[in-house]
């Protein structure tokens, strides 16, 4: 299993981590601050530091089970088994898709009782995909949208009893990825106090 440092602290850039296991898709370390590539947010690339130099590691992805794959390029030189290595993420990357998820979830907060169907984050782009019998205006989604990120919210994350799915279905919008279940709690993420937007999420923000 690789600890998800992320989760905790989405802007927590470096650490230090045991390699756990080095095969051709990647280095599997104890733990990590590369979020890995799933719903539909990219996975961070960054750097590792160890006896062998520095080597540029390339978008992070899910591995079997809880394990986290840090891809290195062909022919650079991969840690050794057991090494305690540096690692880092590109922080300006990491940045700016945070912003842009936490942006989808305040555009999500705009159209309530719509479910998400489908979406994407990027750094220069980003959409969501919504099941709507019609397209909502778009220069007043625009404004409105614009005026939540103008107020600057507080966005924090916590964890749940996963029973809360069951007694507040309505916390899952989106139809095509649902939250993971079964290790007995859910990590919401929360814009505002009042709040604005309240979902189940895995990502950074």
């Amino acid at each position: 299993m690789t600890e998800r440092l992320f989760l905790e602290d989405s802007r927590l850039l470096r650490t230090t981590a045991r390699v756990v296991a080095v095969t051709e898709a990647g280095v599997v370390l104890d733990r990590t601050v590369f979020y890995a590539r799933s719903g539909g947010q990219p996975g961070d690339t960054g750097m590792f530091r160890h006896a062998g130099g520095a080597v540029a590691v390339g978008e992070a992805v899910k591995g079997e089970g809880d394990a986290i794959l840090h891809p290195v390029a062909a022919g650079a030189m991969a840690p050794e088994i057991d090494e305690v290595i540096e690692t880092e993420i590109d922080w300006p990357r990491r940045l700016g898709l945070m912003r842009m998820h936490t942006a989808l979830h305040l555009l999500c907060s705009l159209i309530p009782g719509a479910a998400v169907t489908g979406g994407s984050i990027g750094s220069d782009r980003s959409r969501l995909d919504f099941d709507l019998p019609a397209a909502p205006a778009k220069d007043e989604l625009e404004a409105r949208l614009n005026e939540l990120i103008m107020q600057d919210h507080a966005v924090v994350s916590s964890w749940v009893d996963e029973a809360v799915l069951d007694t507040d279905p309505g916390l899952v919008r989106t139809l095509s990825v649902k939250p993971p279940r079964g290790s007995g709690r859910v990590r919401l993420v929360r814009i505002g106090d009042r709040p604005i937007d309240l979902q189940p999420c895995g990502g950074t923000h």
